[in-house]
């Protein structure tokens, strides 16, 4: 197998629960589907809210679906000064003790005050038992990854290996890594362990 792992930019995004989303937009609302992501099952929906932190609103954040079992919020570094928020860097799903934010649907004015959830994901690469094996690494590993062929080669350190059998291969950037490595279009990256 050749050492090449697709890289996508992961921008800012609200998990919610089926209990937040009725509560958000109204008993019975179900999300949309905008766009399939390339991690099976998941996608972009076609329902935007707003980001309200200490300092300033980011206006149109899109929901990701299906709905979640706990409420989460994902932004970049910058986001998150622009907000206001100290979001920490966690892995997804990681939320104790984070970060608090409003979500406000702009339509009603109906408002959720997460007291935690906001976080800054960690990168990470999604893949599949057969993947780590090809790869030689296992869930919970750290690996470097070297971008290259951008005009802006990068080597992220810190990149976290995720293995699930309901995984695609793929490593998860966030907006500020994106435009730190360029990696814009189609983008490959290599673990250089």
């Amino acid at each position: 197998m050749e050492n090449k792992i697709l890289v996508e930019t992961s921008a800012r995004h609200i998990h919610v629960t089926e209990e937040a989303l009725e509560y958000l937009m109204g008993e019975g609302f179900k999300l949309e589907v905008k766009k399939m992501l390339s991690q099976p099952g998941q996608f972009a929906s076609t329902t935007k809210l707003d980001l309200v932190g200490p300092k300033n609103t980011i206006k149109g954040v899109s929901i990701l679906g299906p709905v979640r079992n706990a409420c989460q919020v994902e932004v970049s570094a910058t986001d998150a000064r622009t907000l206001g928020v100290k979001a920490p860097i966690r892995e997804s799903g990681d939320i104790k003790g984070s970060a608090g934010i409003k979500i406000v649907n702009p339509l009603n004015g109906k408002e959720l005050n997460l007291e935690e959830g906001c976080i800054v994901a960690k990168r990470h690469i999604h893949m599949t038992p057969a993947d780590a094996e090809a790869f030689n690494v296992k869930n919970g590993d750290i690996v470097k990854v070297k971008i290259s062929g951008t005009g802006r080669e990068t080597i992220f350190g810190d990149t976290v290996i995720r293995v699930s059998p309901k995984f695609s291969l793929a490593m998860h950037i966030d907006t500020d890594e994106s435009n730190a490595s360029n990696a814009f279009g189609e983008v490959y990256g290599e673990i250089v362990k």
